[in-house]
């Protein structure tokens, strides 16, 4: 008897509760395809507008690419890393990587003013109060730097109405880290390659010098000078005679280093390379004007079912005294 009892109520209350829709029905569809129309013209207007004044504007996040090696480069280990990463002034814990330090550069108060100073960001987005902290504020939401551990490949994207102006913040951003890689001197290959072409650039700079006074002290000797010069000018050929011979042999054996160090450098990953510089995008990356519109309708909806239960209790309050007459106190 109970269990009828309960699948009468039960069915009483669905009864009800589709009476209740059902004489709201009116209200409910207008609002939803009111909600559905406005939503459709606001997107709509939103396309047509100036992205500058569009209230929802298209925007495009360009992204580049870089391949950051994490293991030892050069014979440089993980330790001597973060102790050179100390010395330029940023402190990481020796068991970071060179990716979580790619990562923690983007946030960095130098890396996000000098992207401020650089693009005028300030002034592009209109910020008049604290300037300095709310740029950085803006540019950590807009600006992100992800590591990927299985590729082993750091993206940095950056997300703007203006494509152009998009891709040329990122392709700074990857040209402003790898400067700040090789100013932290995580590469070995790579400082060595410099001191060579350093070492290399004055040698041959001294042999020329060399060669020339040679020159000038034979074209003296042609010259018949007297004789009482001869043995001084004779010491003094002999002398650079053998300097030439030690800076030419110290040429060949730099000049042997540094080819050996290329073909080296040829077979070993740099800890930070390049693979792709960020591109003029054609198409959005946001907003979704469709699934907003699709969000915004069924919200309108709920709304509307909701409304109309509230609506009902409403009615069933005035027409019940005992409620009324606790609602008048």
């Amino acid at each position: 008897m109970s269990n009828e009892t309960d699948e009468s109520t039960n069915e009483i209350s669905l009864i009800d509760l589709f009476a209740v829709l059902w004489r709201r029905k009116k209200m409910i569809i207008t609002i939803t395809v009111l909600a559905m129309v406005g939503v459709v013209i606001f997107a709509v207007i939103s396309i047509v507008l100036p992205p500058e004044i569009s209230p929802l504007p298209n925007k495009y996040t360009p992204r580049a690419l870089m391949l950051i090696d994490n293991k030892s480069s050069g014979g440089i280990s993980m330790g001597s890393m973060g102790a050179m990463a100390a010395l330029a002034g940023v402190n990481l814990p020796t068991s970071a990587s060179f990716s979580d330090l790619a990562v923690f550069l983007t946030g960095t108060n130098t890396f996000l003013d000098a992207v401020t100073d650089d693009f005028n960001l300030i002034e592009r987005y209109n910020i008049e109060k604290f300037p300095r902290a709310s740029s950085r504020k803006i540019l950590k939401k807009i600006l992100k730097a992800s590591y990927d551990e299985r590729s082993g490949v750091l993206s940095i994207s950056f997300t703007d109405i203006d494509p152009v102006f998009a891709r040329d913040i990122v392709n700074y951003c990857t040209d402003f880290l790898l400067k700040r890689f090789d100013e932290l001197g995580l590469d070995k290959n790579k400082i060595e390659q410099e001191n060579l072409e350093i070492n290399i650039a004055i040698t041959l700079n001294d042999i020329q010098q060399l060669e020339e006074e040679t020159r000038r002290l034979e074209q003296t000797v042609a010259s018949a000078v007297s004789y009482a010069r001869m043995p001084a000018i004779t010491t003094d050929l002999n002398r650079i005679s053998t300097e030439l011979a030690a800076k030419r042999q110290v040429y060949t054996q730099l000049k042997v280093q540094y080819e050996l160090l290329k073909v080296n450098m040829a077979s070993e990953k740099p800890v930070f390379q390049i693979l792709e510089l960020a591109e003029v995008p054609d198409m959005k990356s946001e907003p979704g004007r469709g699934m907003l519109c699709i969000i915004v309708s069924f919200a309108a909806g709920f709304f509307a079912v909701f409304l109309a239960f509230a609506l009902n209790a409403i009615d069933n309050i005035k027409k019940d005294p005992e409620a009324m007459a606790k609602l008048r106190g």
